[in-house]
């Protein structure tokens, strides 16, 4: 009964679970074993898909202090929809202005209550309690993950008021939101990608982008994720990405719960500002919900229709409407992956295939010797790093593809001074490092070719020593190196044109691994999710997927793999992982374990 305080061993008198199937069972309360009556059969029934649903108990009446603190601490890990129970443990200005809105801080384990008396006397009418704990991350209002460290220390205060013509104890000044262990988070909270677009897309244009939140896993939470995606993307993407609902746009008033039909179809009334909607813009606001629905619920919605404030139908999308979502799922349709074999040629493999082939053109025939290698989207070009680092060349994959002369160079003094492995964005556009120390900077050729522009990189402290742009085009992952240490920062990319010509920069950089001391190499491996080598402090090599808040998703990670020195992943989640190890190019495929392609090669990528 509450996975943070069941650890400690401690009394949990205010907790009831629900076990919910087809047919619903309430345990309230704690039970125990009877000791005495008659053993009896009992039915057996078919195993339904349950969920575990927790609901809280109100404060007794001869509660004391500590009782009504822990009592509130567990309501907040309940699945009550507003808190009502929580609230029954307050009073004066605590009941009138608490948020739980506001804030959700997560700590390694539930808040422990310390007791500082304001009054000894037995019939003292007030006390405090301040509630500690370790932070580990907070959920803002908008319902963004963000890592956080350090103590948590906040003031819980109690006093004694009339309640059923008996005075009893309550709480009337606390902090504002939630607090919460991180088990009992997790088993509260799952993360769902909210979909936007671009800011540069057009309507009509590819350029999805995913906005991870957290929301209550057993609260309504379609209904949740409507109301999140109307209200626009958070705080840190919102400078990137747009929504194709109108300002303004929400529910229709008096809409409670929304809920799939029968077909998987669901029914989504909206308020006034969307009624004068395009046809196609109305596509792409049932789009966004449609690709955010099915991140939640992935066969449990083929088909959105929206309607307008008078209950009219607007339009109507659905899963197999393959122009849109085609066009706003990068990562699809990929036929090959990609590495640099023992000749320092660019070679491809099919999924099923057992033997690498060349790829087409001079960078599959080894006119020059390669050591890194990037394909773009379109699976039409690649761009190969020579193999000592010093040189950047672009040619087409098709046959006779000429390199030509290389697009950049580097002047670094050693191969690891020189240029990174280079990587394309959605747009087309190719990003690359270079090392050099005297000259470090971060490099972007619109197209692939013309003259590099170096990339503004305010708020990062050391030298990049890796970077993969996401299908977005907005988002970089970063592997920054300081004092020996690198480390993963997921960083928005933003362009700004003027009359001079264009600025690219990448702003706001945050660190996604904040546990791992060395960051050895990453991918993207999904639309919000990276796969990531390093270790932890004193640790020893792991592989884990990390989402680009910072957050670890829940489920298995990649098994053990010995000597990770590259790893590549397809934001198509059901494409293999491929890994350079001590066991050369190997490949894992969902549900199986590592398999050696071939003893020898390096440098294993996907398009991107």
């Amino acid at each position: 009964m509450g996975a943070d305080r069941a650890k400690r061993g401690r009394r949990r008198p205010v907790r009831a679970t629900a076990y919910v199937g087809i047919g619903a069972v309430l345990l309230a309360g704690c039970a125990s074993m009877p000791d005495s009556g008659d053993m009896r059969d009992v039915e057996s029934t078919p195993r339904q898909d349950t969920q575990v649903r927790v609901f809280a108990l109100p404060p007794a009446e001869d509660a004391q202090p500590q009782e009504i603190v822990q009592g509130f601490l567990e309501a907040l890990t309940s699945d009550d929809p507003n808190y009502e129970t929580a609230r029954k443990y307050l009073t004066g200005g605590a009941l009138k202005t608490w948020d739980p809105g506001t804030s959700t801080t997560v700590l390694v384990e539930a808040p422990t209550p310390y007791t500082k008396v304001t009054g000894r006397e037995p019939d003292s009418t007030s006390y405090r309690y301040e509630l500690v704990g370790e932070k580990v991350a907070r959920v803002d209002g908008q319902h963004a993950y963000t890592p956080a460290s350090g103590e948590y220390e906040e003031t819980v205060h109690l006093t004694k008021v009339k309640v059923k013509d008996k005075q009893q104890w309550r709480i009337d000044k606390l902090p504002q939101g939630v607090m919460l262990g991180r088990s009992d988070f997790e088993r509260n909270y799952k993360s769902i990608n909210k979909y936007y677009f671009t800011s540069a897309a057009q309507s009509g244009e590819a350029g999805r982008v995913a906005d991870p939140v957290y929301v209550r896993s057993q609260v309504d939470p379609v209904t949740q994720i409507v109301r999140d995606l109307l209200n626009g993307p958070t705080r840190w993407l919102n400078w990137v990405a747009r929504t194709s609902f109108p300002s303004g746009t929400a529910l229709r008033k008096g809409t409670a719960q929304l809920t799939p039909d029968e077909q998987n179809k669901l029914v989504v009334p909206l308020n006034a500002k969307a009624d004068r909607v395009s046809a196609s813009r109305c596509q792409e606001m049932a789009a966004q919900l449609l690709f955010t629905l099915q991140d939640y619920m992935p066969n449990g919605i083929d088909e959105v229709e929206l309607q307008g404030s008078t209950g009219a139908q607007l339009c109507a999308f659905r899963e197999d409407e393959t122009d849109t979502d085609a066009a706003n799922r990068p990562g699809k349709g990929i036929e090959y992956e990609y590495f640099i074999d023992r000749e320092h040629r660019l070679v491809r493999l099919s999924a099923g295939e057992g033997t690498p082939t060349p790829v087409p053109g001079d960078l599959g025939e080894g006119v020059k010797q390669l050591r890194s290698a990037a394909v773009s989207r379109d699976q039409e070009r690649a761009a190969g790093v020579s193999a000592d680092g010093s040189e950047l060349y672009v040619a087409p994959l098709t046959s006779g593809g000429a390199i030509g002369e290389p697009v950049l160079r580097s002047a670094g003094a050693t191969a690891k001074d020189r240029l990174t492995t280079p990587s394309w964005d959605g747009r087309g556009d190719l990003w690359v490092a270079d090392r050099d120390p005297k000259k470090p900077r971060l490099l972007v050729l619109a197209d692939g070719k013309g003259e590099p522009l170096e990339v503004r990189t305010t708020g990062l402290d050391g030298r990049i020593e890796a970077v993969r742009v996401a299908a977005d085009g907005v988002r970089a992952a970063l592997i920054v190196e300081k004092d020996g240490k690198r480390s993963l920062f997921i960083g928005r990319v933003e362009r700004d044109a003027d009359a001079d010509g264009t600025t690219v920069s990448i702003v706001d950089p945050r660190s996604v691994t904040p546990d791992l001391e060395d960051v050895s190499a990453m991918s993207w491996a999904g639309d919000s999710r990276l796969v990531v080598v390093g270790r932890e402090p004193g640790g020893v090599q792991q592989t884990r997927y990390v989402q680009v808040d910072g957050s670890t998703l829940a489920g298995p990670a990649p098994s053990a793999l010995t000597g990770v020195e590259e790893i590549a992943a397809s934001e198509d989640e059901s494409q293999p992982l491929v890994a350079h190890s001590a066991d050369g190019i190997v490949r894992l495929a969902p549900g199986e374990q590592w398999q050696t392609v071939v003893k020898e090669g390096s440098a294993p990528i996907y398009p991107g």
